[in-house]
């Protein structure tokens, strides 16, 4: 490069002669100043960060002392000060903004390096108080932040300790920073801003909405922000379909096992169906007491199963339906072994991913070594132990539609049977019950119309998705073959015409669980009281779209 051209590259360069530094966070902070002192930049600080660069032996002035205005309040008002403003704003191109500075003995200020108050850190401790979290909403950092960000032609701004590195690595090559350096900073900023308010803004509707078993009107806001910032976890290699790109974001937050809360023990990163999928398996097994296995493919469960053991409880899941399982997605509700590895890894059986609260040290080996698939398998650990009723999700559930985006609570199978009513003059039998009740939870994971059969607690057949209920009840009845014969069927939502039950009973169904509430129930009940067959009315539906 010539010497005209560097000159002309670096004629954006604004040099940094005084910095204001007010930090909560104070990693890095003595690094950074040393550096800064090292250049003959001057140092302004407030309270906490003015005594830990005083501690250190470095020259820094205190801001009060610089204003002449003491911090009043119990510290509320330091920095909220014309001086400390003016010498933000003020824009050096203008001769009327630098008048001003020189004639109220202004200085003006070229670097902010500011973090803001711990209010998420402080929220998230048991038991804090609604004075404490308030007092936690800062005024003058943000203020700070974003003047710095509105006059970025000027000022740099820093608003976390990880950009310390890449600043100074500039600002000792140039002695200050390049405008695209400014203006990627002044984003950064406001990003974190706008995360920040959005924190606080949820955490205080939480607080408001609290004690309401439901959302009630007042519950959805005018105006809404996701409650929890999300920050990018990764880059995944494409979306759905490969010419789509695609990324994962992560509430820093989130709590209890969940997929960005997992760890990646072994294989390839995930794909975006991955993790769809995956989500799918945690939501359908955590929802069992007993030790339980579930293969997905499509975001469907085409396997799942209850045993005394976890290998019995896959092998059976697996075995449920073994053409649709290959290349499935599994989930596990609890630690998966040597035995269970050994199942999976039996020769002609290819899986995807595998998720589960852990794996033991003979499982990861047998996974990681032993199938042909070894190096493309993803073992995905929840680090933690799974249990019915740990909960949904804080927050709504919510889905991006063109123009905007559909919110509503999060669904869960009803824990509490009592409700349920036996519709016909049979009743289930003890096993009809309990197989009634394992359908039903795996017809909540899958897509409507959903109808699953399903006998001593093992998955047999599913149709899902299918514009006709009807079509649905062929489609699982036909899954399961002759294995249909003395098992039950769950279906999402009431039967319009009694044609669903009547297929069913071809087939050698002998009970049925829905929530009813169609104008044709009576047929419904009339074509299983033909039949033989007992029905449940649960009240209550489940599609999922």
């Amino acid at each position: 490069m010539s010497a005209h051209q560097a000159v002309k590259s670096n004629a954006d360069v604004v040099p940094i002669r005084r910095a204001i530094l007010s930090l909560s966070d104070k990693t890095g902070l003595i690094e950074l100043a040393q550096s800064l002192v090292e250049k003959g930049v001057d140092l302004l600080a407030s309270g906490g960060t003015y005594k830990s660069i005083a501690d250190h032996g470095l020259p820094v002035t205190e801001i009060s002392a610089y204003t002449g205005q003491p911090e009043i309040l119990g510290g509320r008002v330091k920095t909220l000060h014309p001086k400390i403003h003016g010498g933000i704003l003020a824009r050096r191109e203008l001769a009327d903004d630098m008048a001003v500075l020189a004639a109220s003995g202004m200085e003006p200020i070229d670097l902010v390096v500011v973090n803001l108050y711990p209010f998420e850190q402080t929220v998230a401790k048991p038991g804090v108080t609604w004075e404490e979290a308030i007092e936690q909403i800062d005024i003058g950092g943000p203020s700070l932040v974003r003047g710095a960000a509105k006059n970025h032609a000027h000022v740099a701004v820093l608003t976390s300790a990880d950009q310390y590195e890449s600043f100074l690595e500039e600002f000792r090559e140039f002695g200050g920073t390049r405008l695209a350096t400014r203006k990627q900073l002044m984003l950064k900023a406001l990003q974190r801003t706008s995360r920040y308010d959005a924190m606080i803004s949820g955490w205080i509707e939480t607080q408001l909405a609290s004690g309401s078993s439901q959302p009630s009107a007042d519950a959805f806001p005018p105006t809404w922000t996701p409650q929890r910032p999300l920050v990018l976890k990764s880059a995944l290699r494409y979306g759905e379909n490969p010419h789509q790109s695609a990324a994962w974001y992560a509430e820093p937050d989130t709590t209890g096992p969940n997929l960005s809360t997992a760890k990646i023990l072994h294989g390839k990163e995930l794909s975006y169906n991955n993790l769809l999928d995956l989500d799918s398996a945690l939501r359908l097994i955590r929802n069992f007491s007993e030790p339980a296995a579930c293969i997905l493919k499509h975001n469907n469960p085409c396997g799942a199963a209850i045993a005394a053991e976890i290998a019995t409880a896959f092998e059976r899941a697996y075995e449920g339906d073994p053409v649709s399982a290959f290349g499935g997605i599994v989930g596990t509700n609890r630690v998966v072994d040597a035995a269970t590895a050994e199942r999976m890894a039996v020769p002609g059986r290819f899986l995807e991913c595998i998720l589960a609260p852990g794996f033991t040290p003979e499982a990861l080996h047998i996974l990681t070594t032993r199938p042909t698939w070894k190096n493309s398998i993803r073992l995905v650990s929840l680090e933690a132990e799974l249990h019915p009723g740990q909960g949904l999700p804080a927050g709504f559930d919510w889905r991006r539609v063109e123009g905007g985006v559909l919110m509503q609570d999060w669904d869960a199978v009803e824990a509490d049977h009592t409700a349920w009513q036996v519709a016909t003059d049979r009743p289930p039998t003890e096993q009809e019950r309990r197989d009634l009740a394992f359908a039903w939870v795996v017809c909540q994971s899958v897509k409507s119309n959903a109808i699953v059969v399903a006998r001593n607690g093992q998955l047999l057949g599913t149709g899902a998705g299918q514009m006709s209920r009807l079509d649905s009840v062929r489609i699982a009845c036909g899954k399961a073959g002759e294995k249909a014969r003395g098992a039950v069927l769950a279906s999402d939502a009431f039967f319009p015409f009694r044609d669903g039950p009547d297929t069913a009973a071809v087939a050698g169904i002998t009970a049925i669980i829905q929530p009813g509430g169609s104008k044709r129930d009576n047929e419904t009940l009339v074509a299983c009281r033909d039949h033989n067959m007992a029905m449940m009315l649960t009240g209550r539906r489940h599609f999922r779209h």
